[in-house]
């Protein structure tokens, strides 16, 4: 990834919902559209613009740009995100993260019907050699032959909570977060997420049997189906186990509802 230009991140007055705030943290419901953290492209206008607002002060350890962030959701993704406002909080978290001990689920609606009713998908992930802003799965030689390692390791769980005639609706839980895992994973087992054209084009056209309200219901949800619904961890200070759950926002809720009555 190319280092950032410097450039300074100012508060901005914007909408946040709060799930959860101490003077160690604070929890949200990212909305889908709505980049984490300032970047070349997204210079203001990002959650971190708006939670120093809120807050005043999160902590420095990521950096100018990424203040308080320990992970990140996706800019089309929605769901549940934890920010750290101090350093102590900020290195408890990453340790938690690292560890593999954090708890993430998330629902993901699907195009095709899978034959099993669950599964597990280990394979590295990394940049892809053409598509610098795409990722893919690589190969991992033996480290000691090769001297270094291709991709990162990337492990997803899933599983088939409803079953559509030419989609489905998952549950996927992550070991590792790397960064599109689910979008990549989902792909190659021939599963991509609906509304995600980076990863899988729609094989709509392929199903003569959709109504045309369907196919234009489907045709305007403009981002990738997938909604991070649980976010579980121990607090930093008090080390009590705290989790959160937010449904899937509307216009998931209408795309699932008009896919199972179609």
């Amino acid at each position: 990834i190319p280092t950032p230009k410097s450039m300074d991140v100012f508060p901005e007055d914007g909408e946040l919902d709060i799930l959860f705030e101490d003077e160690c943290l604070i929890v949200i419901n990212k909305s889908a559209g709505i980049v984490v953290h300032p970047s070349a492209g997204h210079p203001s206008g990002t959650i971190v613009n708006f939670l120093l607002h809120h807050c005043g002060d999160l902590s420095g350890i990521s950096g100018v740009l990424r203040p308080g962030i320990v992970h990140r959701l996706d800019k089309d993704t929605s769901g549940v995100l934890v920010v750290a406002k101090t350093d102590d909080a900020h290195q408890n978290l990453s340790e938690q993260f690292k560890e593999h001990t954090v708890k993430r689920q998330y629902k993901a609606m699907v195009w095709g019907v899978p034959e099993k009713e669950h599964g597990i998908i280990n394979a590295a992930l990394g940049r892809h050699p053409v598509r610098r802003k795409d990722m893919t799965i690589v190969e991992n030689y033996n480290s000691e032959e090769s001297g270094r390692k291709k991709g990162k390791c990337a492990v997803t769980h899933w599983r088939v909570l409803r079953r559509f005639e030419f989609s489905a609706l998952l549950a996927c839980r992550l070991e590792t977060g790397r960064t599109h895992q689910i979008r990549v994973h989902l792909t190659s087992i021939g599963h991509p997420l609906i509304g995600d054209p980076q990863y899988g084009r729609s094989p709509l056209k392929k199903f003569s049997t959709v109504s045309a309200e369907l196919s234009q219901t489907i045709s305007n949800f403009r981002r990738q189906a997938l909604h991070a619904e649980i976010l579980g961890f121990k607090h930093p200070s008090s080390r009590e186990w705290l989790e959160f759950s937010v449904p899937i926002p509307d216009d998931f809720q209408k795309l699932v509802k008009a896919i199972k009555y179609d």
